[in-house]
């Protein structure tokens, strides 16, 4: 496939990577001008421990930016900016100290001591997590800090373009707002020179170019400078003032800032820039159906998951639908991990329109890796959950009944998938399972499958020829029309769960003798 083949079918892919990716074709016909880099930015506010909520901005803002590298020969750039100047509003639930936290409320993140004491401040501690797992990851970035801008000066040229536009920026932001917000509300938060804190209080421009403003602090006149570090902005104007003094063409944002989003925008003519292009996706929702927080802790924390699923399958859960809201919790790993390899497997025998709209193709880049899992993360579960106190080695020792060959030399990808099942198993699996008894007509349907592997002699495709005879075995004592009920039965009387595999791979897998011990000990129940 050539890079002129690629880019044809990239320009008519329906894949959304390439949707937003056109966006900025459309942007730029001939190229940005002064032949600058196509800028993306993605955006933090570290007042509370990153969680895959900001993970996925980062990834799928990384996937336009390839996708775009696909469609163009133009440069790009990727930022990801910290809000760590903003004022510290309420104590995160998840983290220690807390009264000491208390005890700094309104004053800049990175004035505040972290809580965790192992950084400089509590911006720090949360900039450096992120920074920590983005580089793991491999993501090709700039890390942009907040106060750094303000309090070196890059940002004072655009701090007095607001100045010289406030009232209008006021017009659009006062009809926005309750009436008892319009009467305290300021597009500039001065720094209070007294207490530190970031103030939220009615300001006065005294000389827009010098960067003069006036206002109140405890029952003071104050005349101060906003340059170099004496305000922030109101962060709806921080946002669009960002977009206008780095030059953003891209940003994505979750569907709760839309409103937001539309005013920023408003802002940034107003300053002589422009909005930039961007998805604005749903949200992530933790199992009760409520919206993840940094500052609740709920949902999934990047190491949550990968404690029981790999890099990959986040990836892949965070590619699909992102326009849809989506849980996020414990219970969506084992079924990503495996369509994640579906997806995956099916990759190299596409045609290319195929593969563009293959979730790992944006995964990986277009660099997918050759390996495929020859055992469904499914049924490891499975294995693991019969295993009881399993080791890897044990794990092995199974996989060489189903797999020819079966090592973690010929297979690293699967090696990895044990230590996932073994821990899945150990904590969400082992649990819930409670092998039943089995009743009427399961018992002697037991022991005809019993019967059958006694006789089975291996040979051709014995999970196939397994799989056949416990199908016959439920035709003949539950009929066609009730075969689900077999296979329930197998699975509740068997695994201990309401769900399982393909009974002719699990038994190939697990061992016929070992298997037949299962039926045993289940009839002995009966």
């Amino acid at each position: 496939m050539t890079d002129t083949d690629l880019r044809s079918a990239a320009l008519e892919s329906k894949a959304w990577p390439f949707e937003e990716a056109r966006k900025l074709l459309k942007r730029y016909p001939q190229g940005k001008p002064g032949g600058e880099a196509i800028l993306f930015e993605t955006g933090y506010g570290p007042s509370g421990l990153p969680h895959i909520g900001t993970f996925n901005e980062v990834l799928r803002t990384t996937m336009v930016r390839h996708a775009f590298e696909t469609l163009s020969d133009q440069k790009t750039r990727l930022v990801a900016f910290s809000d760590d100047m903003d004022g510290l509003r309420k104590v995160p639930d998840n983290v220690p100290n807390q009264a000491m936290l208390a005890e700094h409320l309104g004053k800049p993140l990175t004035a505040i001591p972290d809580p965790f004491e192992k950084y400089e401040s509590f911006a720090h501690h949360n900039n450096a997590m992120l920074r920590d797992f983005l580089d793991r990851y491999g993501f090709d970035y700039e890390f942009v800090s907040s106060t750094e801008r303000y309090t070196s000066g890059a940002f004072d040229d655009a701090l007095r373009n607001v100045l010289a536009n406030y009232p209008a920026i006021m017009d659009i932001m006062l009809p926005t707002l309750r009436a008892e917000r319009q009467a305290t509300y300021s597009p500039v938060l001065p720094i209070s020179p007294k207490s530190g804190a970031v103030l939220q209080v009615p300001v006065e421009v005294v000389d827009a170019q010098a960067g003069l403003v006036r206002f109140e602090d405890e029952g003071e006149t104050i005349e101060q400078s906003i340059l170099s570090g004496g305000a922030k902005l109101q962060w709806k104007v921080d946002w669009a003032m960002r977009w206008v003094a780095l030059g953003v063409d891209y940003e994505m944002y979750g569907k709760d800032l839309t409103d937001s989003g539309v005013q920023s925008g408003r802002i940034a003519r107003v300053l002589g820039g422009r909005r930039p292009e961007g998805l604005i996706y749903e949200m992530f929702l933790d199992d009760k159906g409520e919206k993840i927080s940094k500052s609740k802790g709920n949902g999934l924390s990047l190491d949550e998951w990968l404690t029981y699923g790999s890099q990959e399958s986040l990836a892949f859960y965070i590619y699909r639908e992102p326009r849809k809201a989506k849980q996020l919790h414990m219970g969506v790993i084992p079924r990503a991990v495996d369509e994640y390899w579906q997806f995956r497997a099916a990759w190299p025998d596409q045609d290319v329109s195929k593969k563009l709209g293959n979730p790992v193709h944006h995964i990986h880049n277009g660099q997918v890796p050759a390996e495929t899992s020859p055992v469904t993360f499914g049924l490891l579960l499975n294995l693991v959950g019969v295993m009881g106190d399993a080791t890897k080695d044990q794990a092995w020792g199974y996989l060489a009944n189903y797999v020819p060959d079966a090592s973690a030399d010929e297979y690293p990808a699967l090696d990895s998938l044990i230590d996932y099942a073994l821990a899945y198993g150990r904590d969400f699996v082992a649990p819930t399972l409670h092998r039943r008894a089995p009743a009427g007509e399961e018992v002697a349907a037991l022991r005809d499958l019993d019967a059958a592997l006694a006789a089975h002699q291996p040979g051709g495709d014995p999970a196939a020829d397994i799989q056949n005879q416990v199908y016959e075995i439920g035709k003949a004592h539950f009929g066609k029309e009730r075969l689900r009920d077999w296979f329930k039965a197998l699975y509740e009387t068997l695994l201990g769960s309401s769900q399982g595999p393909r009974m002719g791979s699990f038994i190939v897998l697990y061992g016929v003798e070992n298997s037949r011990r299962l039926i045993a000990e289940a009839l002995a129940r009966a």
